[in-house]
């Protein structure tokens, strides 16, 4: 996956991407996941690969100062449509490269990024760097299974999702592992799909002073 390639992708996925994502099980995590994490009117809130726009349904973004981003165009001009009468500001950027001042948000929500982005340790230093040192990082994302190998189907079948915009191959632990100097994971709880689907909270890790 590249940006190039996830911007024709995601062209032809916004008119009927809320079909899929935003209905059903998907809709049901969602639900589950915000209702868990309730937001206060005093914080910033970033809201990273916001797509259509499926998350801040669910939020009372009347009451909170939300920032939110994506890559593509098209997905980010449904959710402008959504909200076109709300504060939130909209704006177009790469997760990997947010242009964004450090320790701005209290929280950052990411659904569906990791898997998406070219390069999700990337992804996850930018969340990390721009979320506040007493934030949160709320994470819901698809990834492989812990502690085991992709069976041998999803081997075979990963480079073709891949094609659709997304990866099912993901390791969340291994990404851990490369931020544990700098992230520390509160929760990390199985949401869909046998734990395919997880949501997990991090927040940065507190250094010792010097």
């Amino acid at each position: 996956m590249n940006n190039r390639w996830n911007e024709i992708i995601y062209k032809l996925w916004s008119p009927i991407y809320d079909k899929f994502f935003n209905a059903g099980n998907f809709l049901a995590a969602r639900k589950r996941i915000f209702h868990e994490e309730p937001f206060s009117h005093h914080q910033q809130i970033l809201f990273v690969g916001v797509g259509t726009g499926a998350d801040l349904e669910l939020v009372q973004h009347q009451e909170l100062t939300i920032t939110a981003i994506d890559y593509s165009t098209e997905m980010l001009n449904k959710a402008k449509d959504k909200f076109k009468d709300s504060s939130i500001q909209f704006l177009k950027m790469d997760a990997q490269h947010m242009q964004l001042q450090d320790n701005q948000f209290d929280v950052v929500v990411g659904s569906l990024i990791l898997s998406v982005v070219p390069d999700a340790d990337k992804c996850l230093k930018e969340m990390v760097r721009v979320v506040k040192p007493e934030g949160k990082i709320i994470i819901f994302d698809k990834f492989a299974p812990k502690g085991k190998e992709l069976s041998t189907f999803k081997k075979i079948i990963r480079p073709f999702i891949q094609l659709l915009g997304t990866d099912i191959g993901i390791n969340f632990e291994k990404l851990q592992d490369t931020n544990k100097e700098t992230l520390l994971v509160k929760e990390d709880t199985s949401i869909m799909l046998n734990g395919m689907y997880r949501k997990i909270v991090m927040e940065q890790r507190r250094r010792a002073p010097v």
